[in-house]
């Protein structure tokens, strides 16, 4: 996203649509193009690094060349350009998940929607859409007062959510065997086959063959009750997609242990060996919890962060 609104922004000054002279805010670019103010922050910031704009005292970018750095510089006419069609609250929900799961781990941690809001120059709207979805996720929760509020994990909470999943996607897999698509479990079994090929593994493909397993062939299970209670437990996966954060990441020859558990469960899986899949299932959990552990050794030693204007510390 912040690499498409620089481009955008660059042709625009290249081919002469936005001027010498003129200026450019960041939620000007934000609206314009459908976007947080974080990439349109960003795109502007690496214009002004490569000398195509230049900072003017505090309110905005002026393009440089005949004219620039006029005090009274007009604001520029962008046209409304939508560089994807992504709901906005999406485009904003890793960011705030990272800094949620992050503050969790010290603290239980209070948002304020209006705060939020304004932090990513939206709508009240779009941050209900965000905070509904997270919600339904189990990773935040109302308080007496009616304000959400996103408890603190602890070693014991992780254990009891994993002790849910050991419980029940064993189960959810051994109902779901006679309803997957074969492709689907090829498909899954592949990436994981290439994430191990791989030297580095790469956040993204993990969380995606974390949400192959978990996530999509567990949905095959016709028990709807059983998947219920286990979307209480997705919040486990938030992290994987954080692999080499300082303090959301697991050591690297944990990963390597993860992916080769799910190889072997998938394999099962393609053999329609059922009880061998849900045994290999359940004892992935068994050890899944301390890998999930592991982040609260890492921040042992570690100072409180920052919290962003939208965040604040709650106790507890």
């Amino acid at each position: 996203m912040q690499e498409r609104a620089y481009r955008l922004l660059r042709a625009m000054i290249e081919d002469g649509r936005i001027g010498p002279g003129e200026r450019l805010q960041e939620a000007q670019v934000a609206k314009a193009f459908g976007i947080s103010r974080s990439p349109a922050r960003h795109a502007l910031r690496t214009l002004c690094v490569e000398a195509l704009v230049e900072e003017h005292d505090g309110k905005g970018y002026v393009v440089a060349g005949r004219g620039a750095g006029v005090a009274d510089g007009s604001l520029a006419s962008l046209e409304p350009v939508k560089i994807q069609s992504t709901p906005q609250w999406e485009r904003i929900y890793k960011e705030v998940e990272q800094e949620l799961f992050i503050r969790i781990l010290f603290g239980a941690v209070r948002i304020n929607e209006k705060q939020l809001a304004l932090h990513f120059d939206v709508s009240r709207t779009v941050t209900r859409d965000l905070l509904a979805r997270m919600h339904g996720m189990g990773l935040i929760e109302k308080d007496d007062a009616g304000h959400w509020l996103s408890r603190r994990i602890t070693p014991d909470h992780i254990r009891d959510l994993y002790e849910m999943r050991r419980l029940l996607e064993p189960k959810a897999l051994q109902k779901s065997l006679p309803h997957l698509p074969v492709p689907m479990l090829r498909h899954a079994r592949d990436r994981v086959a290439q994430a191990l090929e791989c030297a580095t593994p790469d956040s993204a493909a993990f969380d995606r063959i974390e949400r192959d397993l978990h996530i999509d062939i567990l949905s095959c299970c016709p028990n709807t009750e059983i998947l219920r209670a286990l979307e209480r437990t997705h919040m486990v996966f938030g992290p994987t997609r954080y692999l080499f954060h300082p303090f959301l990441g697991v050591p690297v020859e944990m990963i390597d242990g993860a992916l080769k558990e799910h190889m072997q469960i998938l394999d099962r899986t393609l053999r329609d060996d059922v009880a061998g899949a849900a045994q290999a299932l359940h004892d992935h959990l068994e050890v899944a919890d301390d890998r999930w552990l592991r982040r609260f050794e890492i921040i042992a030693s570690t100072t409180q962060l920052q919290f962003p204007a939208y965040l604040s510390p709650a106790g507890g």
